[in-house]
C-alpha cells in the first residue's frame, strides 16, 4: 500500500530522477520557461521553490544552490537574479499553463 508517498516517481530510478530534475531546473533557469508534461513540470515545480528559497538563505545561498544544481553559471543567476525577485513573496514563485497534449 502506498499510504502518503510523498513524490512522483515518474517511472524512474531515484538517481534518474534526481537528474531529470536538476536538468529540467537548469533548463528552466536558461530559458525562463519550457515546455514538459504535466506531472514533471509538477515535480519540478516543487524541487525549484525549494531551489529559490534556498537562493534567498543569505550568505551560504550560492553554496547551498550549486550543491544541488552542479552548475556555476546557472547558480549564480539564480542567486543574483531571480531569487531577489521574490524576497517579498512566501512561496508560489512557479506556475504551470496547460498548453497541449504532450
Amino acid at each position: 500500500m502506498r499510504h502518503r508517498h510523498g513524490y512522483r516517481r515518474l517511472s524512474r530510478t531515484s538517481a534518474h530522477r534526481a537528474a531529470l530534475l536538476k536538468n529540467l531546473s537548469i533548463a528552466l533557469i536558461k530559458a525562463g520557461k519550457i515546455e514538459t508534461t504535466l506531472p514533471k513540470a509538477k515535480e519540478l515545480s516543487r524541487y525549484f521553490e525549494k531551489l529559490i528559497t534556498k537562493g534567498l538563505s543569505g550568505e551560504n545561498a550560492h553554496r547551498a544552490v550549486f550543491a544541488l544544481l552542479q552548475d556555476k553559471e546557472c547558480t549564480n543567476k539564480l542567486v543574483t537574479e531571480i531569487a531577489p525577485e521574490y524576497a517579498e513573496r512566501n512561496g508560489g514563485y512557479t506556475r504551470i499553463i496547460k498548453t497541449r497534449m504532450r
